[in-house]
């Protein structure tokens, strides 16, 4: 493989061409990203080798790392014009519209919807690194639908950064997610809200923070420009994972108001069982 075009270089985007460099030093990568200064630090870093707006005819594979809002319109748009035997593949964080935007058009087998599950709090060509994507999990949906030819291509440079694909239906994707990805965030940023609204009456009250309120509200750091598309793309998922998780706090709230302390130890052992079944996946 030569020749690799990306659109939106930032965190996932250009980490994904710095590993890809690495590994294949004869590779030319294009790109284009609608941020001047992001398109800037990515050709100062040598994220990309060369700036086009559109995917070079010498493209093998095309991939789309924007917002996921502008995703559909953006594999829609690039399936009239790219050659027969070109790959293209979305790193979006939703799947659902994207893929159903992509349903019907003729060049389908084109396209292959993907989500590596890796990040950070920091966003932006700056945050981009060579292992980011290294040994992480590829969510890749709807495989079936995209040519066996291309879908060798996308493999092949999985396998390179020793990636771990899951294969998994776009809605099964986006219901997963909103759990295990977009509830973290949002609880992230509103206790990170919530100590902000405090800081009012008192300006001191951050000296008493400690690592654990900041691993906690790490995630708070994260893109608003790129967190708001996905929880509106996301919303029906969403609002079900957040009924239930202020359900949980409403009650953990009432045991404390209830002085309920038996029933409260009880719940907060119960919640210490993902502790453990996340070290069993590892």
């Amino acid at each position: 493989m030569k020749n690799i075009h990306i659109i939106g270089l930032g965190l996932l985007g250009g980490s994904f061409a710095l590993a890809l460099k690495k590994h294949l030093p004869q590779l030319k990568i294009t790109g284009h990203d609608q941020n001047p200064s992001h398109l800037e630090e990515a050709l100062q870093r040598g994220i990309i080798d060369e700036h086009t707006v559109t995917p070079p005819l010498a493209s093998e594979v095309i991939v789309i790392s924007t917002p996921v809002n502008t995703v559909g319109p953006l594999v829609v748009e690039i399936l009239e014009t790219i050659h027969p035997e070109v790959l293209l593949m979305d790193f979006g964080s939703t799947k659902e519209k994207i893929c159903l935007q992509a349903s019907s058009h003729p060049r389908r087998s084109q396209f292959l919807a993907a989500h590596p599950i890796a990040g950070t709090e920091f966003s932006g060509p700056s945050a981009a690194f060579t292992e980011l994507l290294i040994n992480k999990i590829m969510i890749v949906c709807e495989h079936e639908k995209t040519s066996p030819d291309l879908l060798k291509r996308a493999y092949f440079l999985f396998n390179l950064l020793q990636m771990h694909v899951r294969n998994m239906g776009p809605e099964q994707h986006d219901r997963h997610l909103a759990f295990v990805s977009h509830l973290s965030h949002i609880s992230s940023f509103m206790l990170g809200q919530t100590v902000l609204d405090k800081m009012e009456d008192d300006k001191n009250i951050l000296d008493m923070a400690g690592s654990g309120f900041e691993s906690t509200v790490r995630l708070a750091k994260s893109s608003p420009a790129m967190w708001t598309p996905i929880l509106k793309e996301n919303k029906g998922n969403i609002l079900e994972a957040l009924d239930g998780y202020i359900k949980n706090l409403s009650e953990f709230r009432k045991m404390m108001a209830e002085d309920q302390y038996e029933e409260l130890n009880g719940k907060m052992k119960k919640a210490n069982l993902i502790g453990t079944i996340l070290e069993q996946k590892k």
